[in-house]
């Protein structure tokens, strides 16, 4: 544990990574008592108003204070990001671990299935539920993890795949023991750390792809403040106020980048090599 503690410490930008997740998860549980106003008070008499001591991040087309709205808007990026990620990432690993390790025609038909899922851009799948089941929360991340699962299955069945070659799985069946149990308490531990790695990374990537659904209008509906709908609110006032669409721009833009930088510093310490 003390290498693995060294390992991380070593790269530099994951522990920077880590110190923002730490900040923004807290900004985002802590908004109530952040955030100087409530996010759906408006006050037409300061609309659009230049950063100041009394808004600090300045105010919006309808007077709403941005920096309340920014901070709630991170409620929505990680709860999305996260709970997706969490949600592709359990099915994946279990759909994926079973087809590896029983193989035949289950194994076969789930191959199948990925590979006709990966063939479309992770986007349109989203739009494609989002456009059946209508836009929403839970539908937002329903429709992410499940443009995310096919991804998860492939690192799990290959996974699977290598760790079913060892030589304690073939000593599991020697002695009787039922695939089940060796499915869940040999090739499950084993598979798992990498899968959480690449989870860690593509919650940025969730977090993007909320952004860019809420910026279409598939995402949580205003006045619920999201990152991505602030931008499409503020793209109309551009020219006369970028303020609104740089700061809740620069948010996403640091987020996703602290969530790759903690990544790679899990992904080093998951590497037998650089453990060494």
């Amino acid at each position: 544990m003390k290498i693995k503690y060294r390992v991380f410490l070593k790269n530099k930008a994951a522990v920077v990574g880590l110190v923002l997740v730490i900040l923004i998860s807290l900004t985002a549980i802590f908004a109530p008592l952040i955030a100087p106003y409530d996010v759906r008070e408006q006050d037409f008499q300061y609309r659009f108003m230049r950063p100041s001591r009394m808004h600090l991040l300045g105010t919006d087309d309808f007077g709403r204070d941005t920096f309340s709205r920014v901070v709630y808007g991170a409620r929505v990026s990680l709860l999305v990001g996260v709970l997706s990620v969490l949600l592709s990432t359990i099915l994946g690993m279990l759909v994926g671990m079973f087809a590896g390790y029983f193989g035949g025609k289950f194994d076969a038909l789930i191959v199948g299935i990925v590979d006709i899922l990966m063939a479309f851009p992770t986007i349109l799948l989203c739009l494609t539920i989002l456009v059946i089941m209508g836009p929403g929360f839970w539908t937002l991340i329903l429709s992410i993890g499940f443009s995310l699962f096919p991804r998860f299955i492939r690192i799990a069945r290959g996974s699977t795949l290598s760790v079913k070659q060892e030589k304690y799985i073939e000593a599991c069946r020697l002695i009787g023991r039922k695939d089940i149990g060796t499915v869940f308490l040999h090739v499950l531990p084993n598979i798992s750390g990498p899968i959480i790695v690449i989870g860690t990374l593509w919650i940025a990537t969730a977090i993007r792809i909320e952004a860019s659904l809420s910026f279409l209008g598939f995402g949580v509906k205003p006045p619920m403040p999201t990152w991505g709908n602030m931008i499409n609110a503020g793209m109309s006032f551009l020219a006369i106020n970028p303020w609104l669409v740089t700061i809740p721009g620069f948010a996403i833009m640091v987020t996703v980048i602290a969530f790759n930088m903690l990544g790679d510093g899990l992904r080093d310490i998951s590497d037998p090599r650089l453990r060494q």
